[in-house]
């Protein structure tokens, strides 16, 4: 029954998220129809993003994934977002509606990842890491998939968004119909604002969420701006059809990571969540600092180096959150993913703005290097998590202290 539910699960979860990727896919097409300046074309992507935070702070607040059935929600929230985005491709013509849309849309968004993730943590103890893994492997396919239909040439920008749409609806009631709560679920949470508060002083769940934040600072910052690094290299180097090779070097670098958290699962529930972020982190932090100097180079190169890094840059990801479920009160875990992905998800706002502005002071040579803060403030939590006795509580630690 649990691997029936993980496979549903990870499907429901993807077609849920298409919403999300989506705004990637359809922005250059509305660029030249709605005549976008730089700034539109920004604010169209960072809607969502603005609009899943505010959705998972309100979350969090009420502690709707844990008062709710966490189904429920998923479901509830995948309709709703699948209206408002199919707004837009029945009804809108400029962008200031569309913005607005956007940012409902990306409120729901927080009632469909994050109790995802909750829903499939009440499936397995054993083995989490693997299966929240693969979970946030299908997001990261789906992440990667915007620059395939670049190449592959997409069609008219409304039917990309009832698309999406539909795949939204079809994500709700997958998981109406088909999922159910695993045995490991806690019921039973009343509304506790104060929640929040505890979840910050225990210093377990704290270090973890801090090793999410030096993960997240780098991750979509990377995920944004490489596609644009590729392409000004494959430029610099005399590379013949910059354009498409941008597109698939893009796509492979951000879709590899699918691979990488599922492997990543299966290793952390064996040797420890610690060890295999802390060793994600030092690969794609080095890849930070060194992919630069291979700027304007050999291609081959660079994207040889760039799938190492979109391999490691992803492959933590689940562990922390896998981490949050094994550390937290039982009747909040829902509340506790919550707060760590919209705490994240707040980040790389700043994040993704920024490199920018490194490229214009330092180049691209250097711009990816000062994410590096990141990845070092990340294996410091992570490590200093490991030396707690509440280390134990994670399911791959509990293997490396008994031997087994």
């Amino acid at each position: 029954m649990k691997w029936r539910m993980l496979l549903i699960l990870s499907v429901a979860e993807l077609l849920g998220m298409a919403l999300w990727f989506s705004a990637t896919a359809v922005t250059p097409a509305l660029a030249d129809e709605w005549q976008l300046t730089d700034a539109s074309k920004a604010w169209l992507t960072m809607s969502v993003q603005i609009g899943f935070v505010v959705g998972a702070l309100l979350s969090t607040l009420l502690n709707l994934s844990d008062i709710f059935n966490a189904r429920y929600l998923f479901s509830i929230c995948a309709f709703i977002g699948a209206a408002f985005n199919g707004t837009i491709g029945l009804f809108i013509g400029s962008i200031g509606p569309a913005l607005v849309l956007r940012f409902l849309t990306g409120v729901c968004l927080a009632g469909v990842y994050p109790p995802g993730m909750k829903i499939m943590a009440t499936w397995f103890k054993e083995g989490r890491g693997m299966a929240i893994g693969m979970l946030v492997g299908a997001l990261t396919v789906g992440s990667a998939s915007p620059h395939l239909l670049k190449v592959l040439g997409s069609p008219n920008w409304r039917q990309l968004m009832f698309v999406a749409s539909g795949s939204s609806a079809l994500a709700g009631l997958l998981c109406l119909l088909f999922v159910k709560d695993g045995p490991y679920d806690s019921k039973g949470a009343k509304f506790d604002w104060r929640f929040v508060g505890r979840a910050f002083k225990d210093k377990g769940v704290r270090l973890a969420n801090f090793g999410y934040l030096g993960h997240m600072w780098e991750l979509y910052a990377v995920w944004t701006w490489l596609p644009i690094f590729l392409l000004e290299s494959f430029k610099a180097s005399g590379f013949a059809n910059v354009y498409t090779w941008a597109a698939i070097g893009a796509f492979a670098v951000i879709g590899v990571g699918g691979i990488a958290c599922v492997i990543a699962g299966i290793l952390a529930d064996r040797y420890g969540r610690t060890t295999i972020t802390i060793v994600s982190m030092l690969i794609s932090g080095g890849c930070c600092v060194t992919v630069g100097l291979l700027y304007g180079g050999s291609p081959v190169a660079l994207v040889g180096l760039c799938l190492i890094w979109g391999f490691a840059i992803i492959a933590d990801s689940a562990q922390f959150s896998a981490s949050i479920t094994e550390l937290s009160e039982p009747a909040y875990v829902g509340t506790a993913l919550t707060i760590q992905t919209c705490a994240g998800f707040l980040l790389t706002l700043a994040s993704i703005r920024l490199v920018p502005v490194f490229v214009g002071w330092f180049t691209w040579r250097w711009a990816f290097a000062l994410l590096t803060v990141g990845p070092i403030f990340g294996i410091l939590s992570m490590y200093r998590l490991r030396q707690l006795p509440v280390a134990v509580k994670i399911g791959g630690e509990r293997r490396v202290e008994t031997g087994n």
